[in-house]
């Protein structure tokens, strides 16, 4: 296996921080909402070194729509593995509450608008995706030592988009 770029590795060592932990949720969301706007849905800053995407889900309490930019990694099946590491804080992220609350979800893929539906990953299955997660990217590690909490993983797969109504003549 090749090393990674000296970039990369230098992201990855900053990303396992504390401090990092502590100050990215502040900005790296903001800014990525920004990019990902000005954009069109194209792109985001911090896909420059993992991929993400935009998920809209409805809040577990008030079933409002939430949009929240994320890292994620695609499966070469079409689905995407979200990794709800919260940076290596303490508590679950709120989308992952709602993705248990509301698994109908869209997201925002390279400009284009995808309904999809989430699973969170468990047993077996979950210690499979987790350990190609952490191939893919290896600070989650960090982040998983350092609480107590299990990780949540989900996989959102495609769902089919909703046929308008038929209108009759």
């Amino acid at each position: 296996m090749s090393r990674a770029p000296a970039g990369v590795r230098l992201v990855r060592t900053v990303s396992s921080t504390r401090l990092f932990a502590r100050l990215a949720p502040r900005v790296i969301p903001s800014l990525d909402r920004a990019v990902h706007r000005l954009t069109r849905g194209r792109a985001m800053l911090s896909t420059l070194m993992l991929p993400g995407l935009v998920l809209t889900a409805r809040g577990a309490k008030t079933g409002l729509p939430r949009a929240v930019p994320l890292a994620c990694m695609p499966e070469a099946d079409g689905s995407w593995i979200l990794i709800g590491s919260n940076f290596g804080r303490p508590g679950h992220p709120a989308w992952t509450a709602n993705l248990l609350a509301h698994p109908d979800a869209d997201i925002s893929w390279k400009g284009e608008d995808i309904p999809v539906q989430a699973q969170l990953l468990e047993g077996e299955q979950r210690r499979r995706v987790w350990s190609r997660v952490l191939r893919f990217w290896p600070p989650y590690a960090t982040y998983q030592a350092r609480i107590t909490r299990q990780i949540r993983l989900f996989r959102l797969t495609r769902r089919e988009r909703p046929s308008p109504p038929r209108l009759c003549p």
